[in-house]
């Protein structure tokens, strides 16, 4: 009798990812002012921030939305976001906003090319990765 063996899945792209916060308002407010991101109501009392052709689910801390997830925590997200303009470009305007620089411009991995990079923090202090490929 033969095994049958499973073949592993083969994944295309990211959908969408969900990102914990201590406030809804405070972090839609940061990301469409900061990274000119459009935040929607996609369900009655749930809210994403949309760019492009992707999206993040937010998830406020203390609130379930979901029975899975087990750990959800503010602040402990680590994400980095691709752009077409100059970093001089995003610097100025971060300075702009008041937002700091946290590192860079320094040279990062991203997961098809170089990057040159600058982090900085959201209002839950996640890791914001803003760069350019190289």
């Amino acid at each position: 009798m033969s095994q049958l063996h499973a073949m592993p899945i083969v994944l295309d792209s990211l959908d969408h990812l969900v990102l914990t916060v201590a406030s809804v308002e405070k972090t839609s407010a940061f990301y469409q002012r900061v990274l000119g991101m459009t935040a929607r109501e996609f369900k009655p009392g749930r809210y994403a921030l949309h760019f492009g052709t992707q999206k993040i689910n937010l998830h406020e801390a203390g609130t379930v939305v979901d029975p899975n997830v087990r750990h959800a925590t503010a602040g402990s997200g680590d994400l980095c976001f691709l752009t077409a303009m100059s970093l001089e470009q995003v610097i100025a305007h971060l300075q702009a906003e008041g937002v700091a620089i946290v590192q860079g411009p320094v040279s990062a991995t991203g997961a098809c090319n170089k990057l040159r990079s600058v982090y900085i923090y959201d209002p839950d202090e996640n890791l914001i990765e803003i760069a350019n490929e190289v």
